[in-house]
């Protein structure tokens, strides 16, 4: 279990198995249009919205890299700045926003993810620790929404790896 963020007072995480090796699971999760790819194309989920990634010369692969998602969803305008804090290759990556993020279920949050290498496979627990907007409808829609938006991101995290690698295994290794 990952010990909670002391500045950000919410804390959510998933863990389970994924049938790839640390360093493939790695390379995976390392690569932010991957864990983007959801918000780019518009859905029920993101209420006919998507989001734009753009990324720095880092490609969000290097501690200090910077990525900025903007787009909408339900209708209403989202824009956020992100850097990478940690990336400990092939066990540990973290990035938080920065600024002030225009999100309206969640306000300012650390995300990231930790992999352990297993026998047939790797464990992976991804994390959320985040604060929730203070003012206006944002408020109201974060005591709503929040906990459950932190719940669908982290088991998205997870689930699109254990997806990946259930239809590809040992498809990163092959491409190197």
């Amino acid at each position: 279990m990952m010990a909670a963020d002391t500045t950000l007072p919410r804390h959510c995480e998933v863990a389970g198995s994924v049938a790839g090796s640390a360093e493939e699971v790695f390379d995976f999760l390392d690569d932010p249009a991957r864990l983007t790819a959801h918000m780019s194309r518009s859905s029920w989920t993101m209420g006919g919205g998507r989001m734009v990634l753009e990324l720095d010369a880092g490609a969000g692969r290097r501690v200090g890299s910077v990525m900025t998602l903007s787009g909408h969803a339900f209708g209403l305008a989202l824009d956020l700045q992100e850097i990478v804090i940690e990336r400990d290759a092939p066990r540990r990556k973290v990035w938080h926003t920065t600024g002030a993020p225009r999100l309206w279920v969640i306000a300012q949050y650390r995300l990231g993810f930790e992999i352990d290498p297993q026998t047939d496979g790797s464990r992976v627990c991804v994390f959320i620790d985040y604060a929730l907007p203070m003012t206006g409808m944002g408020r109201w829609l974060g005591l709503l929404f929040g906990s459950g938006y932190a719940k669908w991101c982290t088991r998205r995290m997870l689930d699109d790896a254990r997806e990946h690698f259930a239809r590809h295994p040992g498809d990163l290794q092959a491409a190197r």
